[in-house]
């Protein structure tokens, strides 16, 4: 499956077996997407969230 990144419109090549969830990253620009839809041969991304590590500061 192919998709098109949301950040530089590179060509982002998804494996088969993708999981919602799963995390993708745009081989041109380096940004990273998280897959929130697999349906019939398209996938859907969004951005995905950097979460922070909590060093209890």
């Amino acid at each position: 499956m192919k998709a098109k990144c949301l950040e530089c419109e590179g060509e982002i090549t998804i494996p088969d077996d993708v999981v919602e969830g799963e995390i993708v990253s745009c081989p041109d620009c380096g940004a990273d997407f998280e897959v929130v839809e697999v349906s019939s041969g398209k996938v859907e991304l969004k951005a995905a969230e950097m979460v922070g590590e909590d060093w209890g500061e």
